[in-house]
């Protein structure tokens, strides 16, 4: 398996993260140096003002982006994340990675994405809506069905969706459900889409714990983030039989060395706004969970969780990133060079964007499938995804997430060189 030394040791920048990952790919593929900067630069940035009346009649002023990254082999796609530490280049970054993501479970768009800086927690409802809508009208000039479909992220939720699809709408007179996937279901929604990126990230460790001759009714699991990813995740590979053993959310862990009662945590959760203090289990840090002495760790929850300074201490057998961007890139090369099994973001967590398209084809035709026939569909094109990275993986002798990104570069390598360049 690849070993080579990575000369990139900025943990806290993805941007350079997701580059220099792009670059090992394009180098063993012996990329062309001029179309590798092609599909490096994102095509748009657009950098808005967000003006929001509060409650209490005063004034504030909040700063919004939407990037696309690439749009060769289609409309851009990418959710928007409220919160307070989104900067520009992280969403350059994840823009970045929505286009691989695509590109490698093979569905026809490119990557975007769209962030405020914000603390939705500290808005009321009625703030949240009136600064979504605001947003929505300020990039209303570059999303649409054909153009750019925005998504949820971090903080962002099928409620955040309706809002962002009725103000569009209601700009061009009548009701366009295809703007935006991720809606509820009343809507134009999908089933099984809210399930999607951790039911599709089981999905992956199944096909990666039959490579590795595991077997998961023996296996155990901790999960970082316990959000709608992280505890649909916790909650397949319990149905499964895998043993959790500890989930966190962004105020903290716990941990039972005999299996955590997932449906019982989410009730929890629900009711108290954290798994913190859940009754029965023993409170444990983030620090704490990524080193647990497990078969699966999933990291669920922000980027850059796995560094330089803690990828030795990770002692799970395979690394499912249901999260963009946890692991940086030399902690990547550290868990190789130990045996780690890493499946790589754009395919561990492309769950989501798969029926996020299911979605947007569904709206386009007016015709919505059964949530069988949703998962049925999600499985076929994750698992078949995984297989084709896993035989690069092999055949080629790198890494998977290095396999992921050859795939990934190929295909929009061959839509860009299709296309040619205009004029």
């Amino acid at each position: 398996m690849e070993m080579a030394n990575c000369v990139y040791d900025n943990n806290n920048d993805l941007l350079q993260s997701t580059f220099f990952q792009v670059e090992r790919a394009a180098t063993r593929m012996g990329l062309d140096p001029g179309l590798l900067k092609v599909l490096k630069e994102p095509k748009r940035i657009l950098t808005v003002s967000v003006p929001l009346r509060k409650d209490d009649g005063s004034l504030d002023v909040y700063q919004g982006f939407r990037v696309q990254h690439n749009l060769a082999r289609g409309p851009a796609k990418g959710g928007i994340r409220f919160h307070q530490d989104v900067t520009l280049e992280e969403v350059i970054a994840l823009a970045a990675l929505m286009t691989w993501k695509c590109a490698v479970v093979d569905i026809p768009y490119g990557g975007a994405k769209g962030g405020i800086i914000c603390n939705p927690k500290e808005l009321s409802t009625g703030e949240l809506e009136r600064l979504t809508r605001r947003y929505v009208t300020e990039i209303s000039i570059i999303i649409g069905p054909e153009k750019d479909i925005p998504a949820p992220d971090v903080n962002t939720n099928p409620q955040v969706m309706a809002w962002i699809m009725d103000t569009f709408s209601m700009q061009h007179g009548y009701s366009i459900p295809a703007v935006v996937t991720g809606k509820p279901l009343e809507i134009g929604g999908s089933q099984g889409r809210n399930e999607a990126t951790g039911r599709g990230c089981v999905y992956t460790i199944e096909e990666a714990a039959s490579g590795c001759g595991l077997n998961l009714a023996e296996a155990t699991a901790a999960v970082q983030g316990f959000g709608n990813v992280g505890a649909v995740a916790a909650a397949c590979l319990n149905d499964l039989g895998c043993r959790v053993v500890a989930v966190s959310d962004s105020k903290g862990g716990v941990y039972c060395e005999g299996g955590l009662d997932i449906a019982e945590v989410r009730e929890y959760k629900e009711r108290t706004g954290s798994v913190v203090g859940y009754p029965d289990a023993t409170p444990i840090t983030q620090q704490e969970l990524l080193a647990l002495d497990c078969d699966i760790l999933v990291p669920a929850a922000l980027e850059n969780q796995i560094t330089e300074a803690n990828a030795a201490d990770i002692r799970a057998k395979i690394v499912a990133e249901a999260a963009n961007g946890p692991t940086t890139a030399r902690a990547d090369d550290i868990l190789q060079q130990r045996g780690i099994m890493v499946i790589p973001d754009i395919l561990a967590n492309a769950g989501g964007v798969v029926v996020s398209y299911f979605e947007w084809v569904q709206g386009m035709q007016h015709f919505f499938w059964s949530k069988d026939e949703v998962n049925r569909q999600l499985r076929r094109r994750i698992v078949s995804s995984f297989r084709e990275v896993w035989e690069i993986a092999q055949r080629e002798r790198v890494s998977m997430r290095t396999a992921a990104y050859m795939i990934a570069l190929e295909r929009v390598k061959k839509a860009t060189l299709l296309r040619g360049l205009f004029p």
